[in-house]
């Protein structure tokens, strides 16, 4: 990221927040205050200094003091309500920065998840999990920390510059162009800083984001690296990744590092300017003893803090880089906007249809098996369709479409003859279940899982709900019931269990549409069955749009559907299709254990 990159940045992050522009204002202002207090004991040391000796001659008899000791006893009061004052406005900037820091950084991460909630599942597709947590984690953090000291810093160094240079000018114009000239090449020298850490900063937060994913994936995939043995290969891929933010981050302390010894000789230098050229004046006569002392000790204040700049330009550019990917994400363009506005007709029938829907996935084309193409499809209501065909022909893509996790690129697609582009997305979701062959269960309780569609349902509906699934059963014997705790993604439970679960989570939304994911493909004979008996009960009830590998548990049902490339290419009940003898024949026969020959494989 350049200087105006970062600038850039700054100025996006001060219109995302204008809505703390008073809080603001009110902390630049107390660090202003606070500043000016801070540098005002230096100015009260030259002026004692000038009581001490010039007694009755000193500027501060001018003012009404005319004995040293009331001058004195003036000077100490004062100091004490400077040392106060500097104290309450240090209190007062610390809250405000640090509270808007936690407000922000709160509001940003937020802000971000629930547009990324927005988001079509394609964005998920092409961007791991562990890069967005990172974003909405750890660099929200990273903004935190510069609120936190870095922006009251940036302003009480500016401010240090102008007020220290205005006494300057006013006690001697030449001490002030020798104590200042050090600063042209302290600045230089920060904006060259910048210019080669910015770029560094960057690379350091995408290093973040890869070492975040790889540990988020290799945690959610623990079993599977102990099933392979894969541990130190996977230990070695992490250090690997480790070692590249070590090495970004050496990149980036290497140049910072290098900032502060060559400002401190600059500094350096400036004091020596004051401090001999001013002591010669003194001692001429051409300036005044307490003003000579107030130069040394401001020149000390005024170029000290500068040394700062290298910390403070390093959190900024930490925190600029940062900026930019979390406003980057939240600006991400919604492709599948929620603007419908029309409500389904109650009570919803479940009819669906797809009109000419063709659909594929980015970088994917005609043909390439990565979608749909020209699907003509009639659901009626209260009936159960059952989508066959081998893996990429489509039959997920079917299901997205029609919760509108995608929206197709030509064709509609409708329930009970509305597009659901006109409806609102809460509306058209709540109206379908969805049991899918990879059950996600959040970490809680088997209650809290199964409630999840409606968190306020009674026991008894959720008990009702598991008996229906054939879940009741093995969660009456476990030792807290409904209050076991499942763990993280249901590790503690079986596949089959989960499973139940899910189907009666999907039930319990009393749903008028149920979409079953190859909600079978992955569980024993017995969950089969007993999910079999279950469907068989509420498939009356409702339209039921079923993925599946085994045919066994769809030949009760309404019409089969059997997708290849994409393109429908047998469409009928399952005695008609093992009449038509077809792709639908040839893996029945594969199922069932009849001889056939290799080319009649299409569904495996």
């Amino acid at each position: 990221m350049s200087t105006s990159g970062s600038l850039q940045a700054l100025g996006r992050l001060l219109r995302y927040a204008r809505g703390y522009r008073r809080t603001i204002i009110a902390a630049t202002c107390c660090s202003v205050i606070n500043k000016l207090f801070d540098i005002a004991p230096e100015i009260l040391i030259g002026v004692a200094i000038d009581v001490v000796v010039n007694q009755e001659q000193s500027f501060v008899a001018r003012l009404g003091f005319e004995s040293a000791h009331s001058q004195i006893i003036m000077l100490g009061v004062l100091t004490f309500l400077i040392w106060a004052g500097e104290s309450i406005f240090e209190y007062l900037y610390q809250i405000l920065w640090r509270n808007l820091a936690q407000r922000l950084q709160s509001d940003l991460r937020q802000d971000a998840y629930e547009h990324v909630q927005r988001l079509d599942m394609g964005f998920f597709e092409s961007h791991s999990s562990g890069t967005l947590v990172a974003t909405m984690n750890d660099d929200v953090n990273q903004l935190e920390r510069f609120l936190d000291g870095g922006a009251n810093s940036m302003v009480q160094v500016a401010v240090t510059v102008v007020a220290v240079g205005a006494v300057f000018v006013v006690l001697s114009p030449l001490i002030a162009l020798l104590a200042f000239t050090p600063i042209p090449l302290i600045l230089w020298g920060a904006f060259v800083f910048q210019r080669k850490a910015a770029p560094l900063y960057a690379d350091v937060r995408e290093k973040v984001g890869v070492l975040s994913s790889r540990l988020s994936n290799n945690l959610q995939g623990i079993a599977t690296i102990k099933s392979f043995t894969a541990e130190h290969r996977e230990a070695q891929r992490l250090r690997e990744d480790s070692e590249a933010y070590v090495e970004a981050n050496r990149q980036a302390i290497r140049i910072s590092s290098a900032f502060i010894p060559v400002i401190r000789m600059a500094i350096l230098t400036g004091f020596l300017a004051t401090f001999t050229v001013g002591g010669m004046m003194a001692l001429r006569g051409d300036l005044n003893v307490g003003a000579y002392g107030v130069l040394v000790f401001l020149t000390q204040r005024l170029l000290w803090p500068l040394t700062g700049l290298a910390q403070v330009i390093d959190l900024f550019e930490r925190a600029m880089a940062s900026t930019r990917r979390i406003l980057d994400l939240i600006a991400t363009p919604i492709r599948v906007s929620d603007d419908g506005d029309q409500a389904l007709p109650q009570p919803v029938r479940g009819e669906v249809s797809f009109r000419a829907v063709s659909f594929h996935y980015p970088g994917t084309g005609t043909g390439t098996g990565a979608g749909i193409d020209g699907i003509d499809l009639q659901v009626a209501a209260g009936s159960t369709l059952a989508l066959v065909g081998a893996t990429g022909s489509g039959k997920s893509t079917l299901i997205k479409l029609l919760l509108r996790f995608h929206d197709p690129d030509s064709g509609d697609v409708c329930l009970d003859g509305m597009e659901i582009k006109q409806l609102r997305q809460s509306e058209l979701r709540q109206a379908i279940g969805l049991v899918s062959q990879d059950v996600y269960l959040f970490e809680g309780s088997i209650r809290d899982n199964i409630a999840y569609a409606r968190p306020e349902a009674s026991d008894d509906e959720v008990i009702a709900a598991a008996r229906t699934a054939e879940a009741w059963d093995f969660i009456e014997r476990l030792p807290e019931g409904l209050e076991t705790l499942v763990g993280e993604r249901g590790v503690r439970l079986s596949g089959g269990q989960r499973q139940r679960l899910s189907l009666a989570r999907a039930l319990l939304k009393d749903p008028p549409i149920l979409v079953l994911d190859e909600a079978t493909s992955a569980v024993d004979n017995e969950t089969e069955a007993a999910i079999q008996r279950s469907l068989a009960r509420i498939g009356s009830e409702r339209t039921v749009i079923m993925i599946a590998h085994r045919l066994s548990t769809i030949v009760h049902a309404d019409s089969i559907l059997v997708l290849e490339h994409g393109r429908v290419v047998e469409q009928g009940r399952h005695d008609e299709l093992l009449a038509r003898d077809g792709r639908y024949a040839a893996q029945w026969r594969v199922q069932t254990g009849e001889l056939v020959e290799p080319q009649e494989l299409p569904l495996q």
